[in-house]
């Protein structure tokens, strides 16, 4: 078994094929996926999603999508959490963030991120991170909220040191196709070097298309490709890698 955990499957690239899509994923190995929340106008189609394909989801409010009316918002989020608070296919907080090469709404992230921290705890939940150029200011929050499930840093591309302090915090790192780019020393050094405790296995489709891979949109089928060069870099067989990464997502979310 293997499992995107985090696919914007809701998204609208996938409106026009979005069977062919999972089934391809499928075909591959990738058994489910988690779809993350980013809006109040995203999350009913998000939701329509993960029920027609039983896949697991989170809901939460994205650092790009802040809107101005930060209590009323939360209090949409708070109640939308609590009525679906014992679906078994709801896993986590999130996709929550802070984000500074948005740096217009930089006010409105830091309320909605502390926010989303709060409820994580609350409803004691794991929560998903997007952090671009704000790790700092992440991991403070983090210190100061100390979430009992802790979570995953989606998206990671930093240094083994950075790593190391969200791990230290309880956080995997989700790691996708950035890690096909050569270029990409620090990550690549970082996912050599941790151990495979550390990690988790994500495309963020439809963003983050891995390099030589033909369709402009990524797709989940493409998580063999990631599995396969952590198991390169970790000089281990990609058997062992894939299991390894299904037992940390299902010990993180609970599944």
């Amino acid at each position: 078994m293997m499992l995107d955990t985090h696919a914007h499957l809701d998204f609208s690239e996938f409106d026009a094929d979005r069977d062919d899509v999972v089934q391809r994923m499928r075909q591959v190995g990738i058994d489910n996926l988690i779809i993350p929340g980013v809006s109040p106008e995203h999350w009913p189609k998000q939701l329509a999603i993960a029920k027609q394909y039983q896949s697991y989801f989170a809901l939460g409010i994205h650092p790009w999508f802040c809107p101005e009316n930060v209590d009323e918002t939360i209090s949409a989020l708070t109640l939308l959490v609590s009525q679906l608070r014992e679906c078994p296919r709801f896993v986590a907080i999130g996709e929550c963030g802070l984000d500074k090469l948005y740096p217009d709404n930089w006010n409105l992230q830091l309320l909605f991120f502390e926010a989303q921290l709060a409820l994580a705890h609350d409803v004691n939940l794991p929560i998903i991170i997007h952090a671009v150029k704000a790790h700092q200011e992440v991991l403070s929050y983090l210190k100061r909220h100390k979430l009992p499930r802790g979570g995953v840093i989606h998206a990671f591309s930093g240094s083994s040191d950075i790593a190391l302090e969200y791990t230290k915090l309880g956080f995997k790192l989700g790691i996708g196709g950035l890690i096909m780019n050569p270029n990409a020393k620090k990550l690549l050094k970082t996912v050599s070097e941790l151990p495979l405790d550390s990690f988790l296995l994500e495309t963020d489709s439809p963003a983050m298309t891995p390099l030589n891979v033909t369709d402009k949109r990524n797709q989940p089928a493409n998580a063999v490709l990631f599995m396969d060069k952590i198991a390169t870099l970790q000089k281990k067989s990609s058997v062992l890698i894939s299991e390894h990464l299904v037992l940390n997502a299902m010990q993180l979310f609970d599944l």
